[in-house]
């Protein structure tokens, strides 16, 4: 646990002051006059910074997990300071709405666990009845990997309503300082939850991608039809369709060993903030 303490902004002394001979025997004096916020307030907003930015450019949703755990890590840091346990105890609705907002996100990333394992066994599945030549085990595949997209996009819908839980009640703390805190640990669980939208859709696109491959020529992608127009290709060949699906398994893989860091981290959290709405009730 960091330790409590107050920082400070340091401001030389006047230049006449300066100028003295016993002022300038001791080099440069200064005043120092308090600083609110806290440096771990200031960790925690550079991990929402990171996040957001991602968010703006999801280009790997591995590193999204990884902006998250970070996230998560240094929220658990805030939450153990006397600052972050006065705001949240001077406004109980604040708590409950973050409790509110975390229990969303516990939800979402528990059944995206499950929905990656999912598309993994389904991969695996459509890769074994490629290589094969068995189309109706391969088009039995394809179904179960399109169901397991519907799920994620979902997933990616409904933790959106993390964002807005959290903001409501901020007017209940009594301080600015507490103000201030209250409204950083609301950003971080918006921000939390725009990153998780954004991996899971992330990891729908690479599997929907896989499953375009796979289908008819009926339901061939855009990206691949401008190719047949354009006479550079027919179709998507056996070997494109096995490396995406091998594509789809490392990018389930990553996920698999990522997930379970950041559900774990949002559990703590949650765990931190019913505890301090505990001591708040006693």
């Amino acid at each position: 646990m960091a330790p409590s303490f107050g920082r400070s902004i340091s401001f030389p002394l006047s230049p006449a002051r300066a100028s003295r001979p016993r002022a300038a025997a001791y080099h440069v004096r200064s005043v120092s006059l308090p600083c609110r916020s806290h440096p771990l307030l200031s960790h925690l907003c550079t991990h929402i910074s990171a996040v957001r930015s991602w968010v703006a450019d999801p280009i790997s949703a591995s590193k999204g997990l990884a902006h998250l755990d970070a996230l998560h890590a240094a929220l658990a840091e805030l939450l153990l300071l006397p600052e972050a346990i006065s705001a949240l105890k001077h406004g109980s609705a604040t708590s409950t709405c973050l409790l509110d907002g975390f229990l969303v996100l516990a939800d979402a990333h528990g059944a995206f666990q499950e929905a990656v394992v999912e598309i993994n066994a389904h991969a695996s599945e459509a890769q074994a009845a490629l290589r094969r030549g068995d189309d109706s085990r391969l088009a039995s595949a394809v179904r179960s990997l399109r169901r397991a997209e519907k799920d994620l996009a979902r997933l990616a819908a409904s933790v959106q309503t993390a964002i807005k839980f959290p903001t409501a009640t901020l007017s209940t703390s009594t301080s600015a300082a507490e103000v201030e805190m209250s409204g950083v640990l609301a950003e971080a669980v918006a921000s939390a939850a725009c990153a998780s939208a954004a991996v899971f859709s992330a990891v729908e696109a690479v599997s929907a991608s896989a499953t375009a491959a796979l289908a008819s020529k009926k339901t061939v992608t855009s990206s691949l039809m401008s190719l047949v127009k354009s006479g550079k290709a027919a179709a998507a060949s056996d070997e494109d369709r096995l490396e995406m699906l091998q594509t789809v398994e490392s990018c389930v893989a990553e996920m698999e060993s990522r997930s379970d860091r950041v559900f774990r981290s949002i559990l703590r959290t949650r765990v931190a903030l019913l505890n301090i709405q505990t001591q708040t009730c006693c």
